[in-house]
């Protein structure tokens, strides 16, 4: 198991039937119900991604100001600068931003950061040698609100900044000519989880004024959507509108680099989704600065010469691979470290080496975190200065953690759940002790990772058929705010399996209740899951179609898989979903309705026992030997459902305590017909359903 514990969200069964007759699949009702969509309207708003619904982007604090200036330079013809971030936020968010300047006849150079010289953001320098180069107007994307100095430097040499951003905000803004932020306190605009490319698509889309909007969302649709996946915010609200609106425009896209790198990705005959875009596209975009190439994507995103984009999508194609291999390398040795030191994983993990890869760090904390659960902090040192990259487990705010530690910090900045941080090599052991005392403090600081979230558990794989499967997509897109379903399938028997992807990966047949289902579980081995033939599991997947060579099948994507119930937990489970309410089939109501057998075997051992006072066995062991005493009932969620009806009639008192049955007959003078429980009833008209 990965996951230690698995939570499934309480099941509406009316609700899901509703979505149901109001049109909708049963998968997706299931989904929308668990997540808290339960009436027909709210779940049309919320599948709906029309353009209209997108917010003023003229209400943003600080956009009208924003709006005059760029304006007034391209009309004076002034020479501008877009400055943007190196990650792919920060890359699509500077080509859609230039793309746009110059095509209403701008002067625009578009400029990225070296990571590694450079670092995060804007920096004296390199603002001096624009200015030097005639440029009177920077306009930042993804970056600028924390650029304080940077920006009152600028000033004194004559060259207005305008900030476009999107990080959380410090006490106090820089002074720039115009600061674009929906994260400031000061801002009414409705929606505060943009990208750094949605706020340059807001500015955009006031540049060009409420007749251009529908056009303009189109043209630039893909570009945002991209950063806005990749940038991992919630697919949610506007996000929603933008992503979806962007998938469609991808799939026909007339971007000349876009498509040579769907086409490098072999991705151009598939349908584009939002998990394309976080697996294949923006790592492809991302290697570039993470390896100190950032102009390779920028010159991609914006060229329109055929030859040239293929060549710079291979180019980015095999400085992805570099990554991977730099990657993997600095993995292995923290977890080397790790192993051996288990006391620095305990709250949070700090780890600082020399000759680590800066553009590759972040992504090693992403991976130490899904491995350990805990915040992790990534230091590269260099000349006894640290350059530190940080991801949180989910719960831990990093914004403010680094607030709290800025004494010891030369910079930070970021969001909760990503940030950046520069740092002098003597104080990374005060940073380590004050991280792990903030991370102790925080009572959810360990517990994110380790608990998987389930929307519903499938009485059987019958639901799994392709049509289902499909109209899942109308969920779509998925990510943070929205995240992929992921369903429980009970007692699926292995039937056979075999490595794929250089033996990195599992995939698997499995049958569940005579429904042969194929499956794959991503970085994990036989081995490591301790697979055999014959093993029943439970599985928590999402489902997919499988395209293979024209053909389209239903293939489980694995979350994470366990060893299955034995069956008497499994005959005491169905008793409790029927309790809880949950959907059942036929088959399972059958198994659950007692026989008059039934009812008489448990009625003459509890008499028997009786004898010797109240009865205080588990509900298990207790349904086993009703079992073997008499042939009946079969099964423990019969007993149980003979036992409720029993109370329900006067016949018992019955209570529950600590995982044991308390049972104590009462004497009853006159004959009770058991037909005429409420819970026989019950049972009998969900089968007529």
């Amino acid at each position: 198991m990965k996951f230690k514990n698995w939570t499934t969200a309480p099941c509406n069964v009316s609700a899901a039937q509703t979505l149901e007759a109001a049109g909708i699949s049963p998968l997706s009702a299931l989904v929308l119900s668990a997540r808290g969509v339960e009436e027909p309207e709210a779940a049309a708003a919320f599948l709906s991604h029309d353009s209209t619904l997108l917010h003023d982007p003229m209400t943003m604090k600080g956009m009208p100001e924003a709006v005059v200036r760029i304006q007034q330079a391209l009309s004076d013809q002034e020479p501008i600068c877009v400055y943007g971030d190196y990650d792919v936020d920060g890359i699509t968010a500077t080509c859609l931003l230039t793309d746009y300047l110059q095509q209403q006849g701008g002067l625009v150079t578009p400029y990225v950061p070296d990571r590694i010289r450079e670092g995060y953001s804007l920096n004296c320098a390199t603002v001096s040698a624009l200015a030097e180069q005639g440029i009177t107007l920077i306009i930042t994307v993804d970056c600028g609100i924390t650029n304080l100095d940077e920006i009152e430097y600028a000033k004194r040499l004559g060259v207005d900044v305008v900030v476009t951003d999107h990080h959380e905000c410090k006490a106090q803004l820089p002074d720039a000519f115009a600061v674009v932020n929906p994260h400031r306190s000061d801002c009414p605009y409705p929606f505060s989880a943009l990208a750094g490319v949605g706020v340059a698509l807001k500015l955009v889309l006031a540049l060009g004024g409420p007749e251009q909007q529908a056009a303009l969302l189109t043209q630039y649709a893909d570009l945002a959507a991209i950063g806005t996946v990749a940038d991992v915010m919630s697919l949610t609200g506007e996000n929603r509108t933008i992503v979806t609106l962007g998938l469609e425009r991808m799939a026909v896209t007339q971007r000349m680099g876009l498509a040579m790198l769907l086409k490098e990705c072999r991705l151009n005959e598939k349908p584009i989704t939002a998990s394309f875009i976080s697996f294949s596209i923006a790592p492809r975009i991302n290697a570039a600065g993470r390896m100190g190439c950032p102009f390779l994507a920028v010159d991609l995103l914006l060229t329109e010469d055929a030859l040239l984009a293929a060549d710079l999508a291979h180019q980015l194609c095999q400085l992805n691979r570099e990554r991977q291999a730099v990657e993997q390398d600095i993995f292995s040795q923290c977890t080397a470290l790790l192993n051996q030191r288990p006391s620095l994983r305990e709250s949070t993990i700090v780890l600082a080496g020399e000759n680590w890869h800066q553009g590759v760090v972040g992504i090693v904390a992403s991976r130490l975190v899904e491995r350990y659960g805990v915040p992790v902090f990534m230091i590269c040192l260099e000349n006894g200065r640290g350059k530190g990259s940080c991801r949180s487990n989910g719960v831990f705010s990093l914004f403010s953690a680094l607030e709290q530690c800025s004494d010891l910090l030369e910079g930070f900045g970021g969001h909760e759940q990503a940030a950046g941080f520069t740092i002098r090599e003597d104080r990374i052991q005060a940073f380590r002790r004050r991280m792990c005392q903030l991370a102790r403090e925080d009572p959810a600081a360990g517990e994110a990772v380790t608990t998987l979230t389930l929307d519903a558990v499938l009485p059987s794989g019958d639901l799994l058929t392709l049509e289902n499967v499909q109209a899942l997509e109308e969920l779509e897109p998925f990510g943070v705010g929205n995240p992929r379903p992921t369903f429980l399938l009970e007692h699926a028997v292995l039937i056979n399996y075999s490595c794929v992807g250089g033996g990195r990966h599992t995939r698997m047949q499995v049958d569940c209740d005579g429904i042969l289902l194929d499956a794959i579980f991503f970085s994990t081995t036989p081995h490591t899951a301790a697979l055999r033939p014959g093993l029943a599991l439970d599985l928590a997947f999402y489902p997919q179609i499988n395209h293979f060579r024209g053909t389209h099948t239903v293939q489980l994507l694995i979350t994470d898989i366990r060893r299955a119930l034995s069956p008497a937990m499994l005959e005491f489970r169905l008793y409790q979903r029927f309790r809880a309410g949950d959907p059942l089939t036929n088959r399972e109501l059958l198994q659950l309705l007692p026989k008059r057998q039934d009812f008489i075997a448990t009625w003459r051992y509890l008499a028997r026992c009786a004898q010797h006072g109240p009865i205080t066995e588990p509900p298990l062991l207790l349904s086993d030997k009703i079992t073997r005493a008499f042939g009946f009932p079969s099964g423990c969620s019969r007993t149980m459902v003979c036992l409720d009806v029993m109370q329900e009639r006067g016949l018992i008192d019955l209570y529950s305590e600590s995982e044991q049955l308390r049972i104590t007959i009462r004497q009853v003078e006159q004959k009770v017909d058991l037909n005429d429980s409420e819970i026989l009833r019950q049972l009998r008209r969900m089968l007529e359903e």
